[in-house]
């Protein structure tokens, strides 16, 4: 592997392990730098295609919506509707005629490089309000190493969630290099059905090991629920920026990262996921007996 590629790599780790870790606005403005550089490579993706996009406005719109995600997530869901409305306005009184491709490449960015990552911010936020240490909303440990019963239970269950994207991704490249035959779908002809099933089985234990270390109910099953769930959203993410990047007759969605390739071509995986984790916390956990 080329040291370019691992450096950038280790470096691309430690910045995201530290947002993780601070949380707060710390996470928040870090995490809006990266969805905003996505959102250039998905708009670059979209010019290539003759679409014209309303940029400008989305992006601004879309940092409206994470920094909402994180002081009222309630609102950031309103802001969502009222922000596809005013890009549609916007676009509609453009010297150009917009298109529908116009409208529809515009509304992409915003739910899909915008409202959908914001709820990684909200994962974060969980029980940050009574273990915040730092100004600004941050976490740092008053002892060395922290307990889990110190942590941040958002911190934890990010971490969580991130550990089994990795391990998804590990999963998949290695089982796919050894023993991956058989093609999994014509829009990425180098991931096989093999490398997907291996993927799905590490972010499963990953999950399971998680589950039964944060004491979930029923945490075998809590565990493989959202392992599974997290390895198919991470896979169909990964399909998902394939799909643009096919379509846009490119092979990296940009060159910001060294010998990675783009913003989105690191971040693919999480894309669905945030949501997903989020709303199974918030939602399933709770009404499970025991919880």
């Amino acid at each position: 592997m080329p040291w370019p590629r691992i450096i950038s790599g280790l470096v691309a780790i430690v910045v995201a392990l530290t947002m993780i870790g601070l949380g707060g606005w710390y996470f928040a403005l870090g995490f809006g730098v990266i969805v905003f550089l996505g959102q250039l490579e998905i708009f670059a993706l979209v010019r290539a295609k003759g679409i014209l996009p309303a940029t400008k406005t989305t992006l601004l719109v879309s940092q409206l919506v994470l920094i909402t995600a994180h002081i009222s997530p309630t609102l950031s869901d309103a802001l969502l509707p009222l922000g596809g409305t005013f890009i549609c306005f916007y676009l509609l009184f453009q010297p150009q005629v917009a298109t529908i491709a116009d409208v529809a490449a515009s509304i992409l960015g915003l739910f899909y490089g915008g409202y959908l990552p914001s709820f990684w911010i909200r994962v974060r936020d969980l029980g940050d309000a009574s273990t915040a240490t730092l100004p600004l909303g941050g976490y740092w440990p008053d002892t060395w190493p922290p307990t889990l019963e110190a942590l941040p239970y958002g911190l934890v269950v990010t971490l969580l969630a991130f550990a089994c994207i990795w391990a998804a991704d590990i999963g998949a490249y290695t089982a796919g290099k050894m023993i991956g035959r058989t093609p999994l779908s014509n829009i990425s002809p180098k991931k096989t059905v093999e490398g997907a099933a291996f993927g799905m089985l590490g972010s499963t234990v990953v999950a399971i090991v998680g589950s039964y270390w944060l004491q979930w109910p029923f945490w075998l099953l809590t565990g493989a629920a959202l392992g599974l769930m997290i390895g198919t959203s991470s896979l169909l993410g990964d399909l998902t920026e394939s799909l643009m990047k096919r379509d846009a007759g490119v092979k990296d969605s940009g060159a910001l990262i060294p010998g990675h390739g783009g913003i989105l071509d690191r971040t693919d995986s999480y894309v669905f996921t945030g949501a997903l984790v989020y709303f199974f916390v918030t939602l399933l956990l709770p009404t499970l007996p025991g919880r």
